[in-house]
């Protein structure tokens, strides 16, 4: 199968995006001073444990829909490069 530039390049950037937000929200979650993910005595609740796991399984899919993107993209580059 071969992917278009442009889907390619939508793959990437989905990919890209997905590391800042899920990165940027996991770190919200860990300094997170409301009581929803951290209970009195400090420990991790139910909501901290199920959003964490949320952001992580994103985190690998956006990385692996991004690693495809990266993929079709030099390939364009290399068929171009090629003549």
């Amino acid at each position: 199968m071969k992917l278009s530039r442009s889907a390619s390049w939508f793959l990437l950037a989905f990919g890209v995006w997905s590391w800042f937000i899920w990165i940027t929200f996991v770190k919200n979650l860990w300094n997170d001073a409301s009581g929803l993910a951290f209970d009195d005595a400090g420990d991790p609740t139910g909501y901290f444990w199920v959003h964490l796991l949320l952001a992580v399984t994103s985190f690998l899919l956006g990385t692996a829909i991004g690693v495809i993107g990266l993929r079709g993209v030099r390939a364009h580059r290399r068929e171009r490069d090629k003549g």
